[in-house]
């Protein structure tokens, strides 16, 4: 993927419509508007990734929802003038070395719940990072 190029047609779609000028505040909130809506495709529900993987219909249904808080994500990023690549590596990065693999894999607890993982959020939340 061309990041800068699909930057520029962002750009190009919020400009032919007249809203290259929207406020970052309207932007934030329908990025967590339509990640409720992603959200509520896995209400009541548990499913491991390969059961979700296995239902075509919630896929299809994920991608409509994933698309819309990517789009906003995006644009929020080019009317910031932000390089989005950049700060997606330098996020990258940082998760990179805040949760080293070799630690993080080598746990049998289920990803996200790892005691390591918990002690290391709380560590840097402290630091204020």
């Amino acid at each position: 993927i061309d990041m800068k190029q699909l930057e520029a047609d962002i750009y190009n779609h919020l400009k032919e419509r007249n809203w290259h000028n929207l406020r970052p505040s309207d932007l934030a909130k329908s990025i967590m508007i339509e990640g409720a809506e992603l959200l509520e495709l896995f209400q009541w529900e548990n499913r491991a990734l390969e059961e979700v993987r296995g239902d075509q219909e919630k896929v299809e249904a994920i991608k409509k929802e994933l698309a819309d808080v990517l789009l906003y994500c995006i644009e929020m990023s080019v009317l910031l003038e932000l390089d989005t690549e950049m700060i997606m590596r330098d996020k990258l990065a940082y998760v990179q070395k805040k949760y080293p693999a070799e630690l993080m894999r080598n746990t049998q607890q289920e990803p996200g719940t790892e005691d390591e993982y918990w002690r290391i959020k709380r560590e840097y939340r402290k630091q204020g990072l």
